[in-house]
């Protein structure tokens, strides 16, 4: 348990977080009051133990040289973490100002207004669409996500994105991972999705003849969320490797 404890706390994850994580995924169902001695145990402190200041400039910066360019303070002091960084999020911020002030210029002045979106729950929904902006160069992205959590529930690259077995494929490998389907699935019109249409309405037959059906189809440029996130994907990721290629 002391392993999974220190792995979450490293993570940044918040106390409540830790414990319902710990119980859920793990099985440990602890207090809270004995978390904290867990922690304290463990010698863990959240304000001590930070890594180098010089050893987070000179990742940064190696971030900068590539897709890492388009990244704000908050996706860059994620990635510093992922790769065992412990450093804190006011100073990436001031990092990326010294480093990067042209970048953090262009994104202050790229913000855009949100629209409002809503769902009932998790695995509600799911949006279900293909990224093309990296096709001509042999990559197909497809991708789902959850409306309600914003969490990916797939995302895979291939030299193809229009065959129908291979999208109902990663339909097919998500709901026997996570053990059930989404009451809808939100999708465009395009044949390659025609198998994640049968397999939904199959899995989700609805009760009434004026119920909402399992599987909505529509316009691409209409799929709100999924369409945002490829977005997201566009400024942290793919537009640094569409300007390589």
């Amino acid at each position: 348990m002391d392993r999974h404890i220190a792995l979450y706390f490293g993570m940044g994850l918040k106390y409540n977080d830790i414990q319902s994580a710990l119980d859920m995924r793990h099985g440990y169902r602890i207090s809270l009051r004995h978390l904290k001695r867990r922690i304290a145990g463990l010698g863990l402190n959240r304000r001590t133990g930070y890594t180098n200041l010089g050893v987070s400039v000179d990742f940064i910066q190696g971030q900068l040289q590539h897709s890492g360019q388009l990244h704000g303070y908050r996706w860059m002091h994620e990635k510093c973490h992922q790769h065992g960084l412990r450093v804190r999020k006011e100073d990436v911020r001031l990092i990326l100002k010294e480093l990067d002030p042209r970048g953090v210029r262009q994104r202050q002045t790229g913000r855009l207004r949100r629209r409002q979106y809503f769902a009932r729950g998790p695995n509600f929904i799911w949006h279900l669409d293909s990224y093309d902006k990296l096709k001509p160069y042999g990559i197909c992205i497809n991708g789902c996500i959850d409306g309600f959590s914003r969490k990916l529930i797939w995302l895979n690259a291939y030299t193809t994105s229009s065959d129908p077995r291979l999208i109902g494929g990663y339909y097919h490998e998500a709901v026997d991972h996570l053990q059930g389907c989404p009451r809808v699935v939100r999708g465009d019109l395009g044949t390659e999705n025609g198998r994640v249409s049968a397999f939904q309405r199959a899995l989700v037959v609805p009760t009434q003849p004026d119920t909402l059906d399992s599987y909505l189809g529509g316009a691409s440029t209409a799929n709100q969320r999924i369409e945002s996130w490829w977005g997201f994907l566009r400024r942290q990721c793919a537009e640094f490797w569409i300007a390589l290629f």
